[in-house]
């Protein structure tokens, strides 16, 4: 995580957007199976690494975020903008794209 922390420095998402890293996916089932590259499951649950300030209001002043740096979190299957940086893919959503925070 200590790459992926030096990239989301160099990354301030603007408004309500957040940079997530995606779990690695299972290569392997339960019982041993190793499971085939087009069979693997794209990663559902992410990693928050970096997180805008919020939107505004009428009046000005930021809503603030419901999900902080370190959050691990829920993601719809098709939705978001990839993102390559030192080797590192990352994706950025909008706060209101992500399905839950996890706990």
């Amino acid at each position: 995580m200590s790459v992926v922390s030096g990239v989301a420095k160099q990354i301030l998402p603007l408004f309500d957007r957040i940079v997530v890293q995606r779990a690695v996916a299972e290569t392997k089932s339960r019982g041993g199976i190793i499971i085939p590259e087009q069979a693997q499951n794209r990663g559902k649950e992410a990693t928050v690494v970096a997180v805008g300030p919020g939107m505004r209001d009428g009046t000005g002043s930021f809503i603030p975020m419901s999900v902080a740096v370190g959050d691990k979190v829920l993601l719809p299957d098709y939705s978001g903008s990839k993102l390559e940086l030192e080797g590192e893919e990352l994706s950025i959503f909008r706060e209101g794209d992500i399905v839950a925070k996890l706990n």
